[in-house]
């Protein structure tokens, strides 16, 4: 592999170290919430994968670093062994962060030997798995972290790198696309996918038309003046159940949004600012994002008519090196921001694909025993690295997650 593929990987490594560097040390024990885990168990979880996957496996006279460890911060793999309870993972004040950080380099150290011999196919396989996975706990980290700040009601901000400018909007307008049959997904052979991605597929799809832009604040305050989130009729049978459940932590607006005296203000990375009307709206649940399209008279999309929408296009856009943290206006007028800015929610269902092959052995657990009861989001977003994202990439999430960067982009029949 070489001197390339290390640096490749440690770069990701010294990544998510850089991404806790504004934090305080209690910061890296908060959990605010069982979907949502403290830095230090991010941080100490994807060096488990490296030394579980690889180091162990491929490295015969390596010696793991701690045996609790191989418990503590094994997130899911049932067939490696027994997993410390998820929404208890703010309990553990112990290790402390910097025997975390201890464990990572002691595992840094063993990976660059390993990755500097003469790998097998597989190591090389799990290697470049693992790299793409700890990228997407650092896209975690942020929303984690946001998730963390947010909701103090000092409201701190994690790092003031947000710069605004106000735009005006751009129309929304609606491209079309003729149906017929096309091609989505990732064959696997050339760049990395994942095996959710997986395989190439033929799909039949009927005339569409995908809007140029996300919907933005000020379109979705309509909705919220217009009593949106008191309407039955716009929500799905779900969804108001849900609300209807929340009694005095009913949702009103999107999550971060504060409405007070002085008009709209909401949460960001760089602490608390009023709304900028032009910039799409974000931290939206697919219930609220699909009772906003109803109310507006159109529909979500579907993952496939997002695929074929976006397979022509350059993956460039608004993602973590930009440091907004945040997503900003459209600026084209013909399908803008389809890569970064903000997951844009689908109606499609999270499930395999015709002919669906997990990977091999206990990695099987990493996507497929997920494909059930939660939806597809397509795209990435402001806190996604760059280089992680492509047109076949599938993230998934339960209907009524709204701590994810997520927006809304609407479709209508052509």
């Amino acid at each position: 592999m070489g001197a390339e593929f290390y640096s490749q990987y440690q770069a990701v490594r010294d990544q998510s170290v850089n991404i806790c560097e504004p934090l305080e040390i209690e910061d890296y024990l908060i959990q605010p919430m069982e979907d949502a885990s403290p830095p230090k168990w991010h941080l100490a979880h994807v060096t488990w994968f490296f030394e579980t996957f690889l180091l162990k496996p491929f490295s015969p006279r390596y010696k793991v670093f701690s045996e609790p460890f191989e418990v503590l911060f094994n997130s899911y793999y049932n067939g490696v062994g027994p997993q410390h309870p998820r929404g208890l993972r703010g309990t553990l004040s112990r290790p402390t962060v910097q025997q975390v950080l201890d464990y990572r380099a002691h595992v840094d150290h063993h990976m660059a030997i390993l990755l500097n011999e003469n790998m097998s196919e597989q190591a090389s396989i799990r290697t470049t798995l693992g790299i793409h996975h700890e990228q997407q706990h650092q896209e975690l980290l942020f929303t984690d972290i946001k998730y963390n700040l947010g909701n103090n009601p000092l409201h701190p901000c994690y790092h003031n790198t947000l710069t605004r400018e106000k735009k005006s909007l751009m129309e929304m307008t609606f491209s079309e696309f003729a149906g017929g049959i096309y091609e989505i997904g990732n064959n696997l052979v050339e760049d990395f996918a994942f095996d959710n991605e997986s395989p190439r597929h033929e799909v039949l799809v009927s005339d569409f038309c995908l809007a140029n832009r996300l919907v933005t604040n000020a379109e979705y305050m309509e909705f919220v003046n217009d009593d949106g989130y008191n309407r039955p009729e716009l929500w799905l049978s779900d969804a108001w159940s849900m609300l209807s459940k929340l009694g005095e932590n009913r949702w009103q607006v999107p999550l971060y949004w504060h409405i007070g005296e002085d008009g709209v203000e909401e949460y960001t990375l760089s602490g608390l600012s009023p709304i900028m009307s032009e910039e799409p709206v974000c931290h939206v649940s697919a219930y609220e994002a699909d009772a906003y399209a109803r109310w507006k008279g159109y529909r979500l999309p579907t993952e496939i008519e997002w695929e074929i929408s976006a397979q022509d296009q350059a993956v460039s856009g608004n993602f973590s090196d930009s440091e907004q943290y945040h997503p900003v206006p459209a600026t084209k007028a013909r399908l803008d921001s389809l890569f970064g800015n903000l997951w844009e929610w689908t109606s499609s269902s999270y499930a395999p694909y015709p002919g669906f092959t997990p990977f091999e052995g206990q990695l099987g657990e990493y996507n497929g025993k997920f494909m059930a009861n939660q939806l597809v989001l397509r795209g990435g977003s402001c806190v996604t690295p760059p280089g992680h994202i492509r047109a076949s990439y599938r993230n998934f999430f339960y209907p009524l997650d709204r701590w994810q960067f997520s927006g809304i982009r609407l479709v209508s029949d052509g």
